[in-house]
């Protein structure tokens, strides 16, 4: 749990947090469509781009050093995917196009007849790229249903889908609308039990909690960087042995080895050095509670932290829901299963609706999301379409403060 004075040190280092809108100091609860960024983090991407700017390969100096600084950003990526092999790292422009990228690739290994399992309860993102690939293919897809009441997997339904034609399986960690994390490595024990491959998008966890594909067993892992408080890059990781063998879409000239056989063009570099910047700072929140000194341990610490303290503020939030009339939470809400949810909340109201609340709380200074966040096999699954829900994320520079803020000027709208 972080103290006072340490969440006002770690506020300090976002200059976002100083707006003011309406003469209202802002509070960001948009993290889940993307966090805000320490200053560290821009000044990473700056100084990349004003002192070692330059394609690599080269027999100069800049060339030199901008190949190891992304070498480096290799080591901290693998390292926060609890990965052995930075080669397994491949960075992207986002985890949307690099999931189209592997879907297209992966297809090319299946056969008619096939079949491929995701989830309705995915952003559209871990569904849609695998869908495309399925029809070209001539490849059956499956979706698994939800427990309605508390937006849970029904993994007696994905049990009765998989079968010895199932190729991959694509599930989310968490979900982007109700929070709900999803057991992972459950799925990944039946998938492989049966031959499956099995895709994980953990773009929604990770600013939440420590990523571990070792412990989880899963083949592809994504995530954005922009969403654990760093720029707009994507980064994959695959088994190195499935990387090398599946074929990758890419120019001549391009090296066949890993990672370049997949990062195809020139990547963006300064992205790249601002992400490895925004692991750096996650590692700092927890070294000086890290039981040793190594970036994997100060990111263990960190993480440990980070869901203790946004665990404290989402008691508090869903605490402060419950006494709202007419709102309904959507997701896991029982005190002895939040352990299962990340504090992203999804609600909806029975005479407001989410566009309505959002700009009344916008004009207020407080910054949430209505609609349907991407996720739309999700509300199209429990019947939201088309006004969705109004999402409210937490994130580790957030406050106590700001959840009483943001209740009471929901009971003010409300009214």
């Amino acid at each position: 749990m972080f103290t006072e004075p340490e969440i006002k040190s770690i506020r300090e280092q976002f200059p976002a947090l100083e707006r003011t809108e309406n003469g209202n100091p802002v509070i960001y609860f948009d993290g889940p469509a993307g966090s805000q960024t320490p200053t560290r983090v821009a000044k990473a991407v700056s100084d990349y781009m004003l002192h070692t700017n330059a394609n690599g390969g080269g027999a100069f100096v800049t060339s030199r050093e901008s190949d190891a600084l992304l070498n480096e950003a290799q080591d901290l990526a693998a390292t926060f995917f609890g990965a052995t092999e930075p080669e397994s790292i491949v960075f992207g422009p986002n985890m949307t196009s690099l999931t189209f990228v592997l879907s297209r690739s992966l297809a090319t290994t299946w056969n008619e007849g096939d079949e491929i399992i995701l989830s309705r309860l995915d952003h559209d993102a871990n569904v849609t790229p695998w869908v495309i690939a399925a029809e070209a293919a001539g490849v059956r897809v499956h979706h698994i249903d939800l427990h309605a009441g508390d937006c849970t997997l029904n993994l007696a339904d994905f049990e009765s889908k998989l079968n010895e034609r199932t190729r991959l399986v694509a599930v989310g960690y968490a979900s982007n609308a109700t929070g709900t994390v999803n057991p992972i490595e459950q799925i990944v024990a039946k998938a492989h039990a049966v031959g499956a491959q099995v895709f994980v998008d953990a773009v929604h966890l990770a600013p939440h909690r420590l990523i571990d594909v070792n412990a989880l067993g899963c083949d592809f892992l994504v995530a954005s960087a922009y969403k654990f408080f760093g720029p707009h890059v994507g980064v994959l990781w695959g088994r190195r042995e499935l990387l090398e063998s599946i074929p990758a879409y890419k120019v001549r000239p391009a090296y066949d080895t890993m990672p370049d056989r997949w990062m195809t063009g020139t990547p963006n570099l300064e992205g790249i050095m601002g992400s490895a910047e925004a692991i750096r700072y996650l590692a700092d929140l927890g070294a000086s509670r890290a039981t040793g000194s190594d970036l994997r341990s100060q990111l263990q610490a960190a993480f440990e932290a980070i869901q203790n303290y946004e665990s404290m503020l989402l008691h508090r939030l869903l605490e402060g829901l419950r006494n709202q009339d007419g709102i309904r939470i959507w997701g896991i809400t029982q005190p002895d299963q939040l352990h299962n949810r990340v504090p992203t909340i999804s609600l909806t109201h029975t005479r407001r609706t989410p566009k309505d609340l959002a700009q009344h709380l916008a004009d207020k200074g407080i910054f949430v999301w209505s609609g349907h966040h991407y996720a739309v096999p999700f509300t199209e699954a429990v019947d939201l379409e088309p006004d969705g829900t109004l999402r409210i994320g937490l994130l580790h520079y957030n406050t106590i403060e700001e959840i009483e803020r943001l209740l009471t000027e929901l009971r003010a709208a409300l009214v």
